[in-house]
């Protein structure tokens, strides 16, 4: 398929090279490095061949998340959000830009985020997970009220948020002790990212904010597969918590999933029996995935053209208020 649109691809400026994970060997982790500073060479090139017009483009993880001061955070997120506008205005008709904000300072990501739509043209914001404050233990998650500055914001401007993952905060990762391989892509992330989300349902924040939309990736983190247990046992069991709809109305009302790395039919065909071919986007998680194997697998799924050409496109246009044909 032509003129594919995809959600979570990454780039890194200079202020966070140091933040690529360490456990990589060096000439695996040199050619990330190098594929997430470009913009102008290989990375057009794979996205010429592989059918995809516009990478919508974000801040490595964690980034801005994990910078423990919240003054120092505010300042590096605004830098890395000049820097993603000065890479998107090389390519416009290629790019579109999700902001970096420090939810270290709720108030301030909000004005930040307010900047990047207004003056910066960028279509949305991603956020890497839960944001550390004072030590690299401490986390806030975007369910704590003292973030509703940033939700009121995102509302009101009619973005997305994209909920990226991270590794749990190091007091919790004891269930992997002897087990590095399972931190990271491979299970980490996406128990981590499921719980994140989960807890913006839970707390009632889409009671509040019943026009926002978060965007997961890995076809939502196992959730449309989990749902209906999750909603059967809550329903059972709600510790005094009351919400306006079921939790799978949540999931596929407020939520998109983006295929980012996950990349099977009878996953894709799964999230499209649970949440609808409407909820569904396209994504491949450059460099860390490849782009071809991304577009192939997409391109060869067996979903319907329709659902093939929303997925892949529409979908992402009318999301995002990107250009329609």
């Amino acid at each position: 398929m032509q003129g594919k649109i995809a959600l979570e691809e990454h780039v890194l400026n200079a202020d966070f090279d140091a933040t690529l994970p360490s456990f990589m060997d060096s000439e695996r982790m040199g050619e990330v490095k190098r594929r997430l500073h470009d913009v102008d060479g290989e990375r057009l090139a794979e996205m010429d061949r592989c059918g995809i017009e516009i990478a919508v483009l974000s801040l490595n993880s964690p980034g801005v998340q994990a910078v423990t001061d919240p003054a120092e955070a505010v300042r590096l997120a605004a830098r890395a959000n000049d820097d993603l506008a000065a890479l998107v205005s090389t390519h416009p008709d290629r790019y579109a830009g999700l902001a970096a904000v420090a939810l270290q300072d709720p108030a301030a990501a909000a004005r930040e985020l307010e900047r990047c739509v207004g003056e910066l043209g960028f279509c949305g914001v991603l956020v890497n997970g839960y944001s550390n404050v004072g030590d690299a233990d401490t986390g806030v998650y975007l369910d704590d009220r003292t973030v509703d500055p940033f939700w009121e914001c995102v509302q009101d401007l009619g973005v997305p948020v994209y909920l990226h993952p991270r590794d749990p905060l190091p007091s919790q990762q004891e269930a992997y002790a002897g087990h590095p391989e399972l931190l990271g892509s491979a299970w980490g992330f996406t128990a981590e990212t499921a719980v994140h989300a989960l807890r913006l349902i839970l707390s009632g924040l889409f009671d509040r904010y019943p026009s926002v939309s978060v965007v997961l990736g890995h076809l939502g983190e196992t959730l449309p597969f989990n749902i209906w247990r999750i909603e059967h046992r809550f329903a059972r069991l709600t510790y005094g918590k009351r919400l306006e709809r079921p939790l799978s109305a949540y999931l596929s009302e407020n939520f998109y999933h983006t295929t980012s790395g996950i990349f099977r039919d009878q996953s894709l065909i799964d999230a499209v029996l649970e949440v609808g071919s409407d909820r569904i986007l396209f994504s491949a998680d450059y460099p860390w995935e490849s782009m071809d194997e991304a577009a192939g697998w997409f391109d060869a799924a067996p979903i319907s053209e329709a659902d093939r050409v929303k997925i892949g496109r529409t979908n992402a246009q009318r999301l995002l208020r990107l250009g329609r044909d």
